[in-house]
């Protein structure tokens, strides 16, 4: 008779260890979610509880009746929890993060004129008279005699090549624009010019200073970028590319009929600036919203 109030503290401590055990489980979820947690695991240790609740009332237990009532309601709080934090994670994915429309921009050719000085010093060196509407589907060097290919292609390469391109008409104030309404992106594909790196992002900087250092981008491959919209005028850097691609005018791709084409940059700002713009700052969108003119892209 002498251990039974220890016989009785043991199992009141017992009981309110198991009862309690999901407070610290609820305010986690509460706080990072129920991912982690099983489903099975919850829902046997219901009917677990349930069925120490139904013996305790079939012997007249009140202690194991009144632990497994406050059990039960824990455990039912903690599945309902994490029911409504997986509807919440999976409304959250679906909408996908919120951000402005991002747009990619190619340097030469889009915003600089490249080809025009390629073929300015080209006509210089060899003293030619080559003109644009003379160098349609191919590039320069493939347009020119074979004896003179190696030398037209190593002019780009010269040390300073890139640091003085006039620019493409109409490029910096639609860009401008294009900047006010959406996350836009220079990105150049340098790794073919490696030396260029510094002359580019130089021109960037003098002509184009209204977009962000941290928004130039020198890659190899544009299938890395994360963005909504290429313009580019080289249609193989559309190769492997998520987003919708908008092929820029140039000699050398008029023979490309796979993507939507843009003449200059009239187009490009009827296409993405004819809505109004709304005042202050544009307002996030949970999913990109699609100018107009774009609906009809094929």
């Amino acid at each position: 008779m002498s251990g039974d109030p220890w016989i009785t503290v043991v199992g009141a401590v017992a009981a309110v260890c198991t009862t309690v055990a999901f407070v610290p489980q609820i305010v986690r979820i509460r706080r990072q979610g129920g991912r982690d947690l099983s489903y099975g695991m919850l829902l046997l240790y219901l009917a677990g509880v349930l069925l120490w609740l139904g013996y305790g009332l079939l012997i007249g237990a009140r202690a194991v009746i009144l632990a497994n009532v406050a059990a039960t309601l824990l455990v039912s709080l903690t599945l309902v929890l994490k029911w409504l934090s997986g509807r919440s994670s999976t409304k959250s994915t679906a909408a996908g993060p919120s951000r402005r429309v991002r747009i990619a921009i190619d340097m030469d050719e889009v915003i600089a004129d490249s080809f025009g000085k390629h073929l300015r010093i080209y006509n210089q060196t060899f003293g030619q008279s080559l003109t644009r509407s003379d160098v349609i589907g191919c590039s320069l060097s493939a347009s020119v005699p074979s004896s003179q290919s190696e030398a037209t292609r190593q002019i780009v390469r010269a040390p300073g090549f890139f640091a003085d391109l006039d620019e493409i008409d109409g490029g910096r104030e639609v860009v401008r624009q294009l900047a006010e309404r959406y996350e836009v992106f220079i990105a150049s594909a340098a790794m073919e010019v490696p030396n260029s790196f510094a002359d580019k992002y130089a021109w960037l900087q003098e002509r184009f200073p209204f977009i962000d250092p941290s928004h130039i981008v020198f890659c190899g491959d544009k299938a890395i970028l994360d963005v909504d919209y290429l313009i580019d005028d080289t249609a193989r850097h559309f190769d492997r590319f998520r987003g919708t691609p908008i092929l820029f005018d140039a000699p050398h791709n008029r023979s490309e009929t796979r993507f939507r084409r843009v003449e200059g940059w009239d187009e490009v700002a009827k296409m993405f600036l004819t809505t109004p713009l709304p005042e202050g700052r544009p307002a996030l969108a949970t999913k990109p919203e699609l100018p107009e003119a774009l609906l009809d892209m094929p």
